[in-house]
């Protein structure tokens, strides 16, 4: 946001260098990011008096003039009358015009700052001397108006500096706007001035008319024009009134339009600038329609509505792109007919053009929330829906809306035509609050007396009473919507007196590191067990686009939207953290990683989760890995992703059990994995899920570009935690002796799964007195036939003594023994 000093000036007292004044904005208001002294680009331009004009000999185009310059400008040549010889270009030159002149030596306003400025010279044209040039609009980096000559709209004499009679001497602020997010009021030059007044320490008072919340507008009533807000959630008030007899040509004055460039806004026609003023003047802006195309578009009828936009609706806007609405766009509608996009744009088919005579004004204010999500959506960042996204108060509507009256009244002769239609549903009134002394002196650190903190609320127009000695009771004004509570105030007592005036205390007591919590611990020991095993941690957003979720097969009907995302493609919690994971695979193979394993800790919502006893979405806490191989052969991607998980909870003193996936989980966590080759696994204790371990879905590999050699897991990591503090995990120390490792193959019917070998298995297992582990080996399965094979080794390990042959084949016998009584295998 550009904030013009000049401009400051009319509404603020002050006077003070503009450097001070800048550290004392970025101390107690906002940070300025640059200051722009316009006024140098502007150094030794006059305002000049065309004398003389006529056509040059030989040229179709160019014209010599003579030009009155007051006799300021010195050792330049100058005929009999001291008048001055320039030849110009533009077609609209003539005598008796007061034009602005560049004397030789000065740099044409629109090439300052670029690398190579144009500095102007006495030079011969076709054999006709011409001393510097008469300017264009955009020569003067005002705005892009090239067909012509500037031809000024004063009488002031030759000789006047251009810069000091159009107020061009001045500062622009460049303002970091996001900190004052929060303040509507600051979006204007009145509420910046007023902020501005009061840490210099002086009282503001508002302009009268912009204080006037029920100015009375007088219509000639010849037309008519019905608002009507469909849903109130839309908006909190919404005005609308016709103005006749408009001349859509005429300009609005120079110095409007001068003061509109130098803050970045084009000036049009008096209309349009007008509302463009006014927006920057106040911060709230205004819209114009086209009347009669307006009253042609609803099919003759007067009525204009606030309401939702509707799935599929089109609208074309006046930049030229035709848009595609939804249900969670505001629209405003002539009848039935979409014609604007409600606090963003206007629509082209109501557009001011030339030929217009009649016209419709709209103030109002929108649901901000809406224009937030709307403004992400269809890309538009214009200068209006930057101010309603922060909030507008609904009295503002009414003393702009009068003011525009005024201006375009003033600039096109234009009258009121109808009564001012004013639907004003969700009206509030101010809370007093009670502020004692006691804690605002406590709060900031400070002494102040009670005339001390009143005096700077009452310079930015808060309503005081300090009656009592105690404390205040405080009306904040009705701009200041962000004031509810006392430390809201405390606050503004503080940045306005200045917090650098508050004399800083030591604290009087200690300030001891707080311990991290066991749970924090964890989440660390984790880290490190899977980076042992060779995986790499990233952190990715928690808020992901709705496409993702579809990729995961994720139904986002259970995540939360985000109403005022930070960007278009982060507008959803997300529901797991494997769906962010499997986002990266394919930009981390692009990049030549053929073999990796990702892992993130973090937190998800969903709502089937619910609300804590706050309201607020609960959190749970996650933990996801994804393993990937660009090798296809690599062998069966589960065993990798299942070897990683077991190696973390071998880490912790676990022993997890395995169940088939459920086929058709809803749960967000199951809905990526494949459930033919992926498992739930569960604390073998408390028995309570911890997660999923498996190979993905078809579709989510190819909706992800993974390889083939896919797998991964994701648990809770809240049980985790619960079954690692239950756990025995009493030291073991390594044997000493060797073990011995034994492969048996069975063979089995198809339907008979590993997970029924491995428990046959571990029932003899763990009632030997050995250590013994039990990986897989192969599982071999025909297309045809109606068995299969499965290969499982088993180590045995003695803490004692080194085993003997037989001890070894007893065992592994017995191993056998159960698994042919559990599943009829035969050893092969």
């Amino acid at each position: 946001m550009i904030v013009s000093l000049n401009w400051l000036k009319k509404y603020a007292d002050v006077d003070m260098p503009i450097d001070q004044l800048s550290t004392l904005i970025g101390a107690r208001l906002v940070e300025i990011e640059e200051v722009i002294d316009l006024g140098a680009k502007y150094n030794g331009i006059l305002i000049a008096k065309v004398i003389e004009a006529g056509k040059l000999e030989g040229s179709d185009h160019l014209s010599v003039t003579k030009i009155d310059d007051g006799g300021i400008v010195e050792d330049i040549e100058r005929d009999e009358n001291g008048l001055i010889q320039v030849v110009c270009g533009a077609p609209n030159i003539k005598a008796g015009q007061t034009v602005v002149w560049l004397p030789p030596k000065t740099i044409v306003p629109s090439s300052c700052g670029t690398p190579e400025p144009f500095v102007l010279d006495t030079r011969n044209i076709r054999g006709v001397t011409s001393n510097g040039m008469i300017a264009s609009a955009r020569e003067l980096d005002l705005f892009d108006e090239h067909s012509g000559i500037l031809e000024l709209d004063t009488d002031l004499p030759p000789g006047t500096s251009f810069a000091k009679a159009y107020e061009l001497d001045d500062y622009l602020l460049d303002i970091e706007n996001k900190s004052l997010t929060h303040r509507p009021d600051c979006f204007g030059v009145i509420g910046f001035a007023r902020e501005v007044s009061a840490i210099a320490g002086k009282k503001f008072k508002s302009p009268d008319w912009f204080a006037e919340l029920c100015p009375d507008i007088k219509a000639d009533n010849q037309m008519e024009i019905k608002a009507a807000i469909l849903d109130p959630e839309l908006s909190d008030r919404y005005q609308a009134i016709v103005m006749s007899g408009i001349d859509a040509n005429k300009q609005s004055p120079l110095q409007i339009q001068t003061y509109l460039a130098r803050v970045g806004v084009r000036p049009i026609n008096a209309v349009v600038d007008a509302t463009n003023y006014l927006m920057m003047l106040t911060g709230q802006p205004l819209h114009a329609f086209d009347y009669d195309k307006f009253i042609n578009i609803s099919g003759g009828k007067n009525e204009i509505n606030v309401r939702a936009g509707r799935d599929g609706e089109k609208l074309e806007l006046l930049d030229g792109r035709t848009i595609e609405l939804t249900v969670e766009d505001i629209v405003i509608s002539a009848g039935d007919n979409a014609v604007a996009l409600a606090g963003a744009m206007g629509g082209k088919s109501t557009d001011i053009d030339e030929n217009t005579k009649n016209i419709i004004i709209e103030s109002a204010t929108f649901n901000l929330f809406k224009l937030r999500a709307t403004q992400m959506r269809h890309g538009i960042f214009s200068e209006a829906i930057t101010r309603f996204t922060k909030g507008q108060p609904a009295e503002l509507t009414a003393p702009v809306l009068a003011e525009a009256i005024h201006l375009i009244s003033g600039w096109t002769d234009a009258k009121v035509a109808s009564p001012l239609s004013d639907v004003f549903p969700n009206s509030s009134e101010g809370q007093r609050i009670v502020v004692p002394l006691k804690r605002v002196n406590d709060t900031l650190g400070s002494g102040f007396d009670i005339q001390q903190i009143a005096l700077p609320l009452t310079n930015t127009e808060f309503s005081v009473d300090t009656a009592s000695q105690s404390a205040i009771i405080v009306l904040a004004p009705w701009w200041r919507a962000d004031i509810h509570i006392p430390e809201d105030v405390i606050e503004e007592i503080g940045r306005l007196s200045g917090f650098d005036n508050i004399k800083p205390k030591m604290p009087i007591r200690d300030f001891t590191a707080v311990k991290p919590t066991e749970f924090d611990s964890f989440r660390s020991l984790v880290r490190e067990i899977l980076v042992r095993a060779g995986a790499n941690e990233v952190l990715t957003y928690s808020f992901i686009h709705g496409d993702i979720l579809k990729k995961a097969g994720q139904d986002a009907g259970n995540s939360y939207r985000v109403v005022n995302s930070i960007s278009p493609d982060l507008q959803y919690y997300r529901q797991s953290l494997t769906p962010s994971l499997l986002g990266l695979v394919h930009p981390n193979i692009k990049q030549g990683y053929d073999n990796f394993a990702l892992f993130e800790i973090n937190k998800v919502h969903t709502k089937q989760d619910g609300l804590n006893d706050e309201g607020v979405p609960i959190e749970t806490d996650r933990l996801a890995l994804v393993v990937a191989n660009k090798n296809k052969l690599a062998g069966a991607p589960f065993y990798r992703a299942k070897r990683i998980f077991e190696y973390l909870c071998m880490a912790l003193g676990l022993s997890p059990g395995y169940r088939q996936l459920e086929n058709g989980s809803s749960d967000p966590v199951d809905t990526p994995f494949e459930y033919r080759r992926s498992a739930q696994t569960a604390d073998s204790i408390s028995g309570k899920t911890i997660g999923t371990v498996g190979e993905y879905k078809t579709s989510v590999i190819r909706n992800f570009k993974l390889t083939e050699y896919s797998a991964g897991f994701e648990i809770d990591m809240r049980i985790l935690f619960d079954a690692y503090r239950s756990a025995d995990s009493k030291y073991k120390p390594l044997s000493r002796y060797p073990g011995s490792e034994r492969d048996i193959c069975f063979q089995v019917n198809r339907d008979i799964s590993y997970r029924q070998i491995i428990d046959a298995s571990k029932a003899v297992l763990d009632n030997v007195d050995y250590e013994t582990v039990i990986s897989p080996v192969d599982i071999y399965q025909p297309k045809t036939g109606d068995t299969k094979n499965i290969t499982i080794r088993i180590r045995i390990t003695s803490a004692s003594h080194t085993l003997t042959g037989e001890e070894v084949t007893g065992v592994i016998d017995s191993v056998i023994k159960s698994v042919v009584s559990e599943t009829k295998a035969t050893v092969t």
